[in-house]
């Protein structure tokens, strides 16, 4: 299970202007190749997909595989000609899905 995501988008931007944006989950990953008390393998359970929307437009994403370390931290850049709100959203092999919203000021 993973706890709150944690985003930092910068509150205000210039027109135009690239903004960078960190993303943070916490999440224990399980690679699926690891043995149980009992003896039996347990169930790969890893974030997969990692997706971010601004004003419900997709513009970054990213698949990812059992190699990705737990608490997984992607940072990225945008460029923003306009006020909006960014999507991030984090989905993991069960289907479990996680979100947060950041908005900014552009002007």
């Amino acid at each position: 299970m993973a706890s709150k995501p944690r985003v930092k988008v910068p509150k205000k931007a210039s027109v135009g202007e690239i903004i960078r944006m960190k993303t943070l989950i916490s999440h224990k990953m399980e690679s699926g190749q690891r043995k149980g008390k009992d003896g039996k393998l347990i169930p790969r359970k890893i974030i997969n997909k990692f997706m971010a929307s601004f004003n419900d437009t997709e513009f970054f994403s990213a698949k990812v595989g059992p190699s990705i370390s737990a608490n997984p931290y992607i940072e990225f850049s945008a460029k923003v000609n306009e006020s909006g709100t960014f999507k991030f959203i984090w989905i993991d092999d069960d289907g479990s899905k996680y979100s947060t919203e950041k908005k900014i000021t552009v002007g």
